[in-house]
C-alpha cells in the first residue's frame, strides 16, 4: 500500500518577494505626494497650503461630503419687551437652521504604468521604486498645476481686463482689484498670481522704490506686495487662453486626491515587477467663495 504525503507547496514558494506577488505603496506615495505638492504646487495657497490625500480609496465617485446650509441670517430689532408674557416670543420669530449633506465629486483622473526588469534596471529595485515613487508624485504635481490653474478660471465670481502692460493700466487694473476685496469685506491674505509680462511692469513701476514704502526688492527682481496684493510669478502656460492674472484670498478653495492603488506586481512578460499606480482627483470652493476669486483678461491675447 502507497503512503500518501501532503506536501505544502506554499513554502517552496517562499522567495526574496517573501510570499507577496504584489506589494501596495500607497501611503508610501501619499507623503511623498503631500510633500511634493507643498513645494512645488504653484496654487497651493489657494487650496489652504497642501492637498488632501487619501490611501486605500474604493470610493470612485464622491470624494466627500461637505454641510451646507442656504438658510439666511436674520437679524431683528431688537428685544420686544413690549410683547406681553405668553403671547408670542420677546426673541422674534424662530427660524430653524437645517444642513443638508453636499456630496463633492472626484472629477478627473491619473495612473502610472512603468516595468522595472532586473535585467536592464541597473540598481537595487528598492532603490528604483524609491525614485520612480519621488518622479511620479513631481509629475503629478505638474498635473495638479495644470488643472488647479484651470479651476480656478473657472471658479472666478470677478473679471477685470487690463488694456495693456503700461504702468498707467497696471496701476488702474491693482486699484480696482483693491477697492474691489475692500467692498466685499474680503478677510484673509490677498494674492495675485501672474505672467512674466505682467510679474516685469510691477517689477519696473514707478510705485516700486523704497521711497514709496513699497515691498519691492528691485535688486533680487522680486516682488513681495504691490497694492495689498502679494504677487507670485508662474508659468503663462497656467492661465487660460486670454488671461494673465488671478487674484484670490488665500485658502479659499480644497484640492485632494484619493490613492487607488500604488503598487508592485510580479511581472509574466519579464523578469522584474510592474509599476502601477491610478487614482481619482477634484477641486472644490464654496459658491459663496467665488467671489473673493478674480482673474485678468488682456486685450489683444
Amino acid at each position: 500500500m502507497k503512503k500518501i504525503i501532503a506536501i505544502n507547496l506554499q513554502l517552496f514558494a517562499a522567495g526574496e518577494n517573501n510570499d507577496q506577488s504584489a506589494r501596495s505603496y500607497q501611503l508610501e506615495f501619499k507623503k511623498m505626494l503631500q510633500a511634493v505638492f507643498k513645494k512645488q504646487s504653484y496654487f497651493a495657497d489657494f487650496f489652504g497650503g497642501g492637498i488632501e490625500a487619501l490611501d486605500g480609496v474604493q470610493e470612485n465617485e464622491t470624494a466627500f461630503y461637505v454641510k451646507t446650509s442656504d438658510i439666511p441670517c436674520v437679524v431683528g430689532d431688537g428685544y420686544k419687551k413690549e410683547t406681553g408674557l405668553g403671547t408670542g416670543s420677546r426673541f422674534g420669530d424662530i427660524t430653524e437652521v437645517i444642513y443638508s449633506n453636499t456630496p463633492v465629486n472626484y472629477s478627473w483622473g491619473w495612473n502610472w504604468h512603468e516595468g522595472i526588469d532586473r535585467h536592464t534596471v541597473n540598481n537595487n529595485f528598492d532603490s528604483a521604486v524609491a525614485d520612480r515613487l519621488e518622479i511620479q508624485a513631481r509629475e503629478k504635481t505638474k498635473k495638479f498645476n495644470t488643472k488647479h490653474g484651470a479651476f480656478i478660471s473657472a471658479s472666478a465670481g470677478k473679471t477685470e481686463a487690463l488694456a495693456d502692460y503700461s504702468a498707467n493700466a497696471v496701476l488702474a487694473l491693482f486699484n480696482a482689484l483693491s477697492a474691489y476685496y475692500t467692498d466685499i469685506e474680503a478677510v484673509g491674505t490677498l494674492k495675485a498670481k501672474v505672467n512674466s509680462d505682467l510679474y516685469n511692469a510691477i517689477v519696473d513701476h514707478p510705485l516700486t522704490t523704497s521711497a514709496k514704502g513699497s515691498g519691492a526688492n528691485i535688486d533680487k527682481n522680486g516682488i513681495v506686495e504691490f497694492k495689498g496684493f502679494i504677487i507670485e510669478k508662474i508659468p503663462a502656460s497656467l492661465f487660460a487662453k486670454g488671461e494673465c492674472c488671478y487674484t484670490y484670498v488665500a485658502g479659499v478653495g480644497k484640492a485632494f486626491t484619493g490613492i487607488n492603488t500604488a503598487r508592485t506586481v510580479a511581472a509574466i512578460d519579464f523578469d522584474g515587477v510592474a509599476f502601477q499606480g491610478a487614482g481619482r482627483a477634484g477641486e472644490y470652493i464654496l459658491p459663496n467663495n467665488k467671489k473673493a476669486v478674480c482673474k485678468v483678461t488682456i486685450a489683444g491675447a
